[in-house]
């Protein structure tokens, strides 16, 4: 009977231990981190802008299909200032996709008005595709994000902006035309698919 309790004791602190772990590796790698897309989210703090078929499908957020020639958007509903954010995205080599960001008007997404962190191997001019602030810092060489997945990281704290694609930087610069705005997921071709989308707020 001893030795019963005494096994019984045993596994049950090997039982408490794997259960604490496991608690603990499911716990935010960093303070400050909110959750914009992730496994188990809604698109409730999203607006629609244009007509792709952005959708939930087995715990990604995806688009592969526009009912016109004009690029469509998930954009928050809330603005930001200064932040990083982390994307897990995946795309296939011929799509068109992206963040953008500081966005004053979310019913109006464009490079003019935000600032476009680009997704795009297939891009005719590549200094401004991806990894590239369009308009804003070019990007040589141009790395490709076809065919795999990504995290891209950008991070906006006043006028300095930066991008990294797979920890590598891909854009540095200044620049003090838009302060202040909202994100937005852009489909524009191909297949587009967002693990996790997550902002710190500076």
């Amino acid at each position: 009977m001893k030795t019963f309790r005494l096994l019984y004791c045993f596994f049950s602190s090997i039982l408490l231990l794997a259960l604490v772990t496991g608690c603990a590796s499911n716990q935010p790698s960093s303070a400050g981190w909110r959750t914009i897309y992730n496994k188990g989210s809604n698109l409730n703090d999203f607006t629609l802008v244009g007509d792709a078929n952005w959708r939930i499908q087995e715990d990604l957020l995806m688009a592969d299909f526009l009912l016109s020639k004009t690029p469509s958007y998930l954009v928050t509903r809330s603005s930001h200032k200064n932040f990083q954010i982390r994307a897990e995205i995946w795309v296939d080599g011929q799509s068109n996709s992206g963040i953008f960001i500081r966005c004053a008007d979310p019913a109006k997404i464009d490079s003019k008005v935000c600032y476009e962190i680009n997704i795009w191997d297939s891009r005719p001019d590549p200094s401004y595709g991806t990894g590239a602030i369009v308009d804003v810092a070019k990007v040589s060489p141009m790395p490709r994000a076809g065919g795999q997945w990504n995290t891209l990281e950008i991070t906006a704290d006043g006028d300095h902006l930066v991008v990294f694609l797979n920890g590598q930087k891909t854009a540095d610069a200044h620049d003090a035309q838009l302060t202040q705005g909202h994100i937005g997921l852009q489909y524009g071709s191909g297949i587009v698919k967002f693990r996790k989308v997550e902002i710190h707020e500076l």
